[in-house]
C-alpha cells in the first residue's frame, strides 16, 4: 500500500524541505489525506460493518446524500478546489499561536451528582454538615445514576489492597461487596504497613494559619530588616547611595547567612558529588510523569514551577506542584516571584514544613504573564533585586540554591556571562542554562558553544546545559563542553525513554506496543496520584492528552533515513509500520482522545479540549 501511494503524492512531497525529506525513509511518506484515510479505514474496522451500516442508512434518512444541481462537472470541480483553496488559507490563518484563552474544563464538572464523602470513606459519624451538605446521602440513588464502569480491575485495589475512593470509583466493581461495601485486602495492607508513599502533602493546620497570616518567618524578617536598614542609609546620599546600599546589605546579612552554612555544606556537598556523576539527567514536570522518567534512568527530578505568592497564601492547588514520591531519591521544587520578601518568607516557609534536596529559582521563564511583572528572564535584568532575592534565600535555607537562566532576553544579547560570575558570589550552589534568550523561547537552535564558555566562567559551582537534547548523541555532544550535566526537559516529553538511551549509548527502535505500555503506565500512576474517581479519571485524561501532544512528534528510529532526529524538526505524514504506530503520530487531538479511550474509557459526554497550539488541531 505504501508503493502505490507513492504517486499520488509527489506535489506534497516537493513542498517539503530537502532535510525533512532526508530525515524520514521515502517508503514510508505519505500525504494528509491518505494519512487520515488510513486511520479512519482502522477506526470503521473496529466499529465493525453493522455500525457502518446503520450510519449509512441514518445520512439517508436524514437526506444528507448530495443531490444533482444541473452544472457541469468541470465547472463544478473548479469551484470546489477555489472554495477549499480558500478555506486551507483561512484555516492556516487561524492556525498559529496558542490557544490563550482555550476553556478549561473541571473535573468536577463531569461529575454533577456526587456522593457526600462521610459514605465514600464509610465513617462511622455522620455528615457534620447534616441537611446542609450539598451531595448525596443515598446510596442507591446515586448507584442508579453513576456512569459504566471502565473496566472490571482497579489498580489502586490491586497495588494497596484498598481503594480510598470507594464505590465511587470508575473501577468499583473490582472491589464492592455485598451492599456496597467496599473490599479491603488485609495481607495487602500489612505488607506496605504505614510507608509514606507521597511527601510534602498541606497540612491544614498549616493552610489554615496561612490564610489567617499566622506563620511567623523569623529568620526572614531579620534579613529583610537589614535590607531596610541598608536602603536607609544609602538613600541619605543621593548618587552613593546605590553602592552604598550594596555594601551595607551585604555587611548586614553576612552574620545571617553564617547561621545556614555549616547546615548547607554537607547537603551542598551531596548534590555537587551527585551532579558530578557521569550522564545526570535532571527532570521537571508532574509527578505522574517523573515517575516515568525515574523508572527510565532519570538522576534528579524537580516539581513544576510554583509562584511563591500563592503558596504562601496556603493554596492547595498550588502546595501539589511540591508533591515528591518516595522512588524519587534527589528531588527539588522550583519557585518563581520577583520580590525578596516573598520569595525570602516562602524559602523559610518551605525550608521547615517539606522535605526536599534542593530549591531552584526559575530566572528562564519567557511567558508574559511573568515576565511583564518582573519575573523569570525578568530578574536577569533586574541584578539588585536578583541579588537580594538569592542572598535572602539562602540565608533561610538548609539545602542548596540553585538558579536557572537563558542566555539572555534580547535575541543577540546575551548577558549570562556577566550574571553568572555574580551568581557565584552571591552563593548559588548550581547554575542550569538554556541555551536560548526569551524572545527566542523554543525556537532556533541552542547554542551549546556559548553554554560551554559560560561552564567555565561557572567552575567551581556546577553548571548544567539545557536545550535540544533528543537522542544520546545530542547528550554526549553536550558532554564533551564543560558541563556538569544535562537538564532535559521537552526531549523527555516527546521520548520518556531517553534516559535509557543516554545511559547505555545506544538508540532504542521502541515498539508501538511497549509506548503503548508506557501511557498505560502513567495512567496508572495518574489514578494513584489524582484519583480512580470520575474527576482523578478526567484529570489524568487532561494530562495525557497535553503530552500526546509532544509523543506524536517522534519518529520511530525503525522508519528514519536519517539518524539521529533533531528536536525541532517537524515528520512529514507517514504511516507506520503498524496501525497503532500510524495512530501515535497523528497530530489531530481527536486521535489523541481515542488513545486515551484506549486506557480510560470513552470520554464524557460534555467532554471538551483544546490543545495549547493551534496548529495541533487540524486535520
Amino acid at each position: 500500500r505504501l508503493t502505490e501511494s507513492t504517486v499520488g503524492f509527489s506535489e506534497s512531497v516537493a513542498r517539503l524541505t530537502e532535510s525533512t525529506i532526508r530525515l524520514l525513509n521515502p517508503r514510508y511518506i505519505t500525504t494528509r489525506e491518505k494519512f487520515h484515510e488510513f486511520l479512519a479505514a482502522g477506526l470503521k474496522d473496529q466499529k465493525g460493518d453493522g455500525e457502518e451500516s446503520a450510519e449509512a442508512s441514518t445520512d439517508g434518512d436524514n437526506g444528507t446524500a448530495e443531490e444533482p444541481t444541473g452544472e457541469p462537472e468541470s465547472k463544478k470541480r473548479k469551484a470546489d478546489d477555489e472554495a477549499q483553496a480558500e478555506d486551507n488559507k483561512q484555516d492556516k490563518k487561524k492556525m498559529k499561536g496558542q490557544n490563550k484563552s482555550r476553556p478549561h474544563m473541571k473535573p468536577h464538572s463531569y461529575d454533577d451528582r456526587r456522593l457526600c464523602p462521610s459514605l465514600v470513606q464509610e465513617r462511622d459519624s455522620k455528615c457534620f454538615y447534616g441537611d446542609k451538605c450539598k451531595f448525596i446521602h443515598d446510596v442507591a440513588d446515586y448507584m442508579s445514576t453513576k456512569p459504566a464502569d471502565l473496566g472490571d480491575r482497579c489498580y489502586l485495589y490491586d497495588t494497596f489492597g484498598k481503594c480510598v475512593f470507594g464505590i465511587t470509583c470508575r473501577f468499583a466493581s473490582a472491589h464492592m461487596g455485598p451492599d456496597f461495601k467496599n473490599l479491603v485486602k488485609e495481607e495487602v495492607c500489612k505488607t506496605l504497613g504505614q510507608k509514606e508513599m507521597v511527601r510534602n502533602s498541606l497540612d491544614k493546620e498549616l493552610q489554615r494559619r496561612l490564610r489567617k497570616r499566622q506563620v511567623t518567618f523569623s529568620r526572614s524578617e531579620t534579613y529583610l530588616k537589614s535590607i531596610g536598614a541598608g536602603k536607609a542609609k544609602g538613600g541619605a546620599n543621593g548618587k552613593k547611595s546605590g553602592s552604598e546600599n550594596k555594601h551595607a546589605t551585604t555587611d548586614a546579612v553576612a552574620e545571617v547567612e553564617k547561621q545556614c552554612v555549616s547546615e548547607q555544606s554537607d547537603t551542598a556537598a551531596d548534590l555537587k558529588t551527585e551532579v558530578n556523576a557521569p550522564r545526570c539527567c535532571v527532570q521537571c514536570g508532574n509527578l505522574p510523569f517523573r515517575r516515568v522518567c525515574k523508572r527510565f534512568g532519570a538522576d534528579i527530578t524537580c516539581g513544576e514551577m510554583a509562584m511563591c505568592t500563592n503558596l504562601l497564601q496556603g493554596q492547595a492547588s498550588e502546595w501539589a506542584l511540591l508533591k515528591r514520591h518516595h522512588t524519587e531519591d534527589l528531588f527539588g521544587v522550583q519557585l518563581e516571584g520577583c520580590f525578596p520578601d516573598t520569595m525570602t518568607r516562602c524559602a523559610e516557609l518551605l525550608n521547615q514544613n517539606i522535605d526536599v534536596d534542593f530549591v531552584d529559582i526559575n530566572s528562564g521563564c519567557p511567558i508574559d504573564l511573568v515576565y511583564k511583572k518582573g519575573g523569570g528572564c525578568g530578574l536577569m535584568t533586574r541584578t539588585n533585586k536578583f541579588e537580594q532575592i538569592v542572598r535572602g534565600m539562602n540565608s533561610v535555607l538548609d539545602v542548596p540554591l540553585t538558579v536557572k537562566i537563558r542566555t539572555g532576553v534580547q535575541q543577540n544579547c546575551n548577558i549570562a556571562h556577566k550574571l553568572i560570575p555574580e551568581l557565584k558570589k552571591w552563593g548559588v550552589s548550581l547554575i542550569t542554562l538554556h541555551g536560548r534568550s526569551r524572545e527566542q523561547r523554543y525556537t532556533k537552535i541552542a547554542d551549546w558553544d556559548y553554554i560551554d564558555t559560560c561552564s567555565r566562567l561557572a567552575s567551581p559551582v556546577p553548571l548544567f546545559g539545557n536545550g535540544d537534547i533528543l537522542s544520546y548523541e545530542d547528550a554526549l555532544k553536550a558532554r564533551q563542553t564543560g558541563v556538569s550535566g544535562i537538564m532535559v526537559a521537552r526531549g523527555a516529553l516527546i521520548k520518556p525513554w531517553l534516559f535509557t538511551e543516554i545511559k547505555e549509548r545506544r538508540r532504542w527502535d521502541i515498539s508501538s506496543g511497549e509506548r503503548m505500555d508506557i501511557l498505560r503506565d502513567f495512567t496508572n500512576y495518574g489514578l494513584e496520584h489524582w484519583g480512580s474517581d470520575t474527576q482523578g479519571v478526567e484529570k489524568t485524561r487532561t494530562f495525557l492528552l497535553e503530552w500526546l501532544s509532544f509523543t506524536c512528534r517522534y519518529i520511530p528510529v525503525g522508519l528514519l533515513e536519517r539518524v539521529p532526529q533533531k528536536i525541532n524538526e517537524r515528520p512529514p505524514y507517514y504511516l507506520g509500520r503498524d496501525y497503532l504506530e500510524t495512530l501515535m503520530a497523528s497530530q489531530h487531538v481527536g486521535d489523541w482522545v481515542r488513545i486515551s479511550e484506549m486506557l480510560l474509557g470513552p470520554v464524557p459526554k460534555n467532554f471538551s479540549f483544546l490543545p495549547k497550539h493551534k496548529a495541533n488541531a487540524y486535520k
